[in-house]
């Protein structure tokens, strides 16, 4: 995997012509629906980048938090995300490592906390151009799988393939207890439904870059699938589309 950095990407000067030249895979889906860990694991497979979007915003509400900044004064978070410089690198076995402003918070982002305010930062319109513009500079170049809720309709519409991953709430309930469970110890399970609830809300009916299926995108329902199965499931929608386009989905 190629370590990438937010910060030090260039720019494309034409973003939808550079994504038709370079594949990029673009996975949306609500919260619990595995979206991260199949993104991580399809671009292992594919030795394409893997990008994070959902971190970034979890490390700038974290950020928020630590330094006591109102999550809902729209004109404070738009000053904070000036003044913070976000860092994603690859992590060795799984995942996502991530930096603010140079220290590793990649634990702590997916704390329940974070989870609660995220919904709420991300729909500052300030905050959404700005990670969106670092995001087209990871993508500028291609060969990229990128996961979110807004990539395949806002960030990259031009995706060359483009994936709508979902489970029913009470699969991505369990899924969410187990995770955080194992990382921040005993959690409610009601806690983490109205959590998940509240998130599904927020994130549908935002006015900036709601949660939508994109046009022309594939729907993977994977609420009886395991990882692996996911994983594979999509790696063989993305490699029937890529042979179309004459590229290799695989090096």
């Amino acid at each position: 995997m190629k370590p990438l950095s937010v910060v030090s990407e260039r720019l494309s000067q034409d973003q939808s012509d550079q994504s038709k030249k370079c594949p990029i895979i673009a996975i949306d889906g609500p919260a619990g629906s595995g979206k991260s860990i199949t993104a991580y694991l399809l671009a292992k497979k594919l030795n394409y980048l893997y990008l994070d979007t959902g971190a970034m915003y979890r490390a700038l509400t974290l950020k928020a938090i630590k330094n006591k900044v109102n999550t809902y004064d729209a004109q404070a978070m738009a000053d904070l995300v000036g003044q913070t410089k976000i860092s994603l690198k690859i992590g060795s076995t799984q995942g996502t490592r991530v930096f603010i402003d140079g220290k590793e918070v990649s634990s702590e982002i997916r704390s329940p906390l974070v989870s609660r305010y995220v919904s709420q930062v991300s729909t500052i319109k300030e905050v959404r151009e700005y990670l969106v513009s670092l995001q087209r500079k990871i993508g500028s170049k291609g060969e990229v799988v990128a996961e979110g809720r807004d990539i395949g309709t806002v960030v990259f519409p031009e995706a060359t393939v483009k994936i709508f991953l979902t489970a029913n709430l009470e699969e991505r309930i369990n899924r969410r207890w187990r995770q955080l469970r194992e990382k921040v110890g005993s959690l409610s399970r009601r806690e983490i439904e109205a959590n998940l609830r509240q998130r599904d809300l927020i994130d549908s009916q935002r006015e900036i870059s709601p949660l939508k299926k994109a046009p022309q995108a594939i729907t993977v329902d994977n609420t009886r699938l395991n990882i692996s199965q996911t994983v594979e499931k999509i790696r063989q929608i993305v490699q029937k589309a890529l042979w179309k386009t004459g590229y290799s989905s695989e090096k």
